[in-house]
């Protein structure tokens, strides 16, 4: 991997708000899991939100993709603001996620987990794939082709055939974002993409992380504990504590603000 990752200084062009988070608040019968959270995601930067464990990172990253429905609050995506929202319409308008417990089909090859992704963009019926039939099997090689594009640019064409449950941790991740990639999202939300890796991958992943924002221009929010990772690979850092909002900036700003050192920082590794 090449020396310093930091974009901070990296002179990318980032746009304007394609993610508004506006006053969300969840609550789990009496338990407050985030409350009155707001910030917004820029285009084509890389956001990251951090906290301790319970802090509402993963609820906030679920609100986002239409798992969860906050008591209160908006959110709006590329000028569409939403409050109710179900996870295959918030798909459809190309928002993609990865998730920190992997949800790959074991027993499939990675060339077939990362297929999967495509679902939402085959135009042609069930019965017409199933029989592999004129425009079906038109379609279906279009997708493979681009499918095949994902895998080299991930480095994973030896494994193409392989089924996804004999493969490494770290592989197994990189299929995930693979099939993540698959949908071409606009806005890609990564759950914890770095959890139990060594060193190696978590380089590995940090590469590809930066490589999809820079070479796809994809908008990546990103939920990591690994500060050193967050600090390297991201434009803006939003912090949670508690289900309430702490901190705001770029990795510096972060680094430097009292309440995120105490409450975060101060006792990381």
């Amino acid at each position: 991997m090449s020396g310093n990752m930091s974009t901070e200084n990296s002179g990318k062009k980032i746009g304007g708000t394609i993610l508004e988070v506006k006053h969300i608040s969840l609550r789990f019968g009496g338990v407050k899991a985030l409350s009155d959270i707001s910030f917004d995601v820029r285009e084509h930067e890389v956001r990251a939100i951090i906290g301790p464990n319970g802090a509402g990172k993963s609820s906030m990253l679920n609100c986002i993709n239409g798992v969860y429905t906050p008591q209160e609050g908006q959110i709006s995506f590329r000028g569409q603001t939403f409050s109710h929202m179900n996870s295959r319409q918030v798909a459809e308008m190309g928002v993609a996620r990865t998730f920190q417990n992997l949800a790959l089909f074991k027993g499939m090859s990675v060339l077939d987990n990362i297929m999967t992704g495509r679902n939402l963009r085959m135009k042609t019926n069930i019965f017409q794939q199933a029989i592999r039939w004129g425009a079906a099997e038109r379609e279906e090689t279009e997708h493979r082709e681009f499918v095949e594009k994902i895998i080299d640019f991930l480095e994973i064409q030896a494994y193409r055939k392989t089924p996804v449950g004999r493969l490494p941790y770290g592989l197994q991740k990189r299929v995930d974002l693979g099939r993540a990639l698959a949908m071409e999202p606009t806005l890609l939300l990564l759950d914890e993409p770095m959890a139990g890796m060594n060193v190696e991958e978590k380089q590995d992943m940090s590469r590809f992380i930066l490589d999809v924002n820079d070479e796809y221009g994809t908008t990546i929010v990103l939920i990591e504990h690994d500060m050193s990772v967050v600090m390297d690979i991201s434009d803006r850092v939003v912090v949670l504590d508690y289900g309430k909002k702490i901190g705001d900036g770029t990795p510096a700003e972060v680094r430097a603000n009292p309440e995120v050192i105490s409450a975060y920082l101060g006792t990381s590794h």
